[in-house]
């Protein structure tokens, strides 16, 4: 029997990812690639880069349907993952080695030392890197608030239920920021080191060579040739699984009957209407916009004071500005009710400035026919005479 020849390290390989991984890897480039775009491109919406974009997607409608169905795929997707990372540490008892740990500051100051020359070797480094780590996470975090914010944005009613409503235009701003900052990280960070630097074709095939495993992951190496985590079906798996397959389910439907809340909660946006279509329409709001109470005594006639101080004066402004200008109500910081209230005049300043009628705000207000309450032209004639006279009390 001829003697086999071993495979060169560089034909060697070894499976780094499953098919499952490979998957959600695809899903997620496809949906954050999508968001991107139709995101930004609403973010920007008089760059000439996002007019073309929204020109090509057939106006703006079709450009936001597409980031909600892209970032229905993303919370889908998410929600998968989830679930698979359960049973990985429940059911197969494996090593959460995507956690954080203080190893990796150290593995990062070597990275950093050898980098400048200051270390003559690389970082030893197990199953994902402390810069694949930071990705992950980071990925995770943008997925929190992006979900989060763009809640808040997509169902602004549900929201101002249980916050303030300035929450709404501040997630507007930390959802575009944090749109930004990801682009800008995929951009900068991924691309340069799984792309550029050397091309990482391990999402793709599933495997790594391994001359490619011993220079970014030596320790996994080691352990692979070592035979570690290799175990068998035991009762003790089997009973695990018993337990968490009821449990994914149930789980499943409820993320599921939230991520249908969340798409389907609310019917907010407007849909665009195309210019040749507005200028013939006429917008009436559907609840009219309210006014302050009218009294019956705003609307009766009203003879003219004949006595040029403030008790014909308040017989006025009992009559036509109580409504808003009491002691009680005192719109704007005025009170008509008194003499003194008269004088002090509102929050921004006095209305009334005695001898000279044409200054006092009070007669600009009512010449201008804007008011709510106005006076007729006999009563602001009185007004205006008794103001020139110094608007004397008695």
């Amino acid at each position: 029997m001829a003697n086999q020849t071993p495979l060169s390290p560089r034909r060697r390989t070894y499976a780094r990812f499953s098919l499952s991984a490979r998957l959600q890897h695809l899903l997620m480039l496809l949906s954050f690639t999508t968001l991107a775009i139709t995101g930004l491109a609403q973010k920007f919406a008089l760059n000439p880069v996002s007019l073309t974009i929204i020109e090509i997607w057939g106006g703006v409608d079709n450009l936001r349907w597409t980031h909600h169905a892209a970032a229905t795929v993303l919370m889908l997707v998410a929600i998968y993952h989830v679930l698979e990372v359960s049973y990985k540490i429940y059911v197969l008892h494996l090593p959460m080695t995507m956690l954080p740990s203080l190893q990796d500051l150290w593995d990062a100051w070597a990275a950093f030392s050898y980098n400048i020359g200051l270390s003559k070797s690389r970082p030893q480094m197990g199953r994902y890197t402390f810069e694949e780590k930071a990705e992950y996470w980071a990925l995770v975090w943008g997925i929190l608030i992006m979900g989060a914010t763009g809640f808040m944005m997509w169902n602004p009613i549900t929201t101002v239920k249980f916050l303030p409503g300035y929450f709404i235009p501040a997630a507007k701003a930390a959802h575009g920021a944090e749109a930004v900052l990801a682009v800008l990280a995929i951009i900068v960070w991924h691309m340069y080191g799984v792309h550029i630097k050397r091309f990482n074709q391990a999402m793709w095939t599933g495997k790594l060579t391994e001359a490619e495993m011993r220079h970014e992951h030596p320790l996994e190496l080691a352990d692979l040739k070592a035979g570690a985590g290799r175990t068998g079906e035991t009762p003790a798996l089997r009973r695990r699984k018993r337990i968490y397959y009821p449990a994914a389910v149930l789980a499943s439907a409820v993320m599921l009957f939230a991520v249908f809340e969340f798409v389907h909660g609310e019917q907010t946006a407007l849909v665009t209407i195309p210019p040749e279509m507005a200028a013939n329409l006429i917008y009436v709001p559907e609840t009219p916009t309210p006014l302050p109470p009218t009294s019956t005594a705003t609307l009766a006639a009203i003879p003219t004071p004949t006595s040029l101080t403030w008790a014909g004066a308040s017989t006025l402004f009992q009559a036509r500005c109580a409504t808003c200008h009491s002691a009680a109500t005192a719109s704007g910081g005025l009170d008509l009710s008194s003499y003194a209230g008269a004088m002090k005049g509102a929050t921004d300043g006095a209305v009334i400035t005695p001898g000279n009628s044409a200054s006092s705000k009070l007669v600009q207000v009512q010449s201008s026919g804007q008011h709510f309450a106005t006076f007729s032209a006999d009563e602001l004639a009185f007004i205006k005479k008794w103001i020139d006279e110094g608007a004397p009390e008695k």
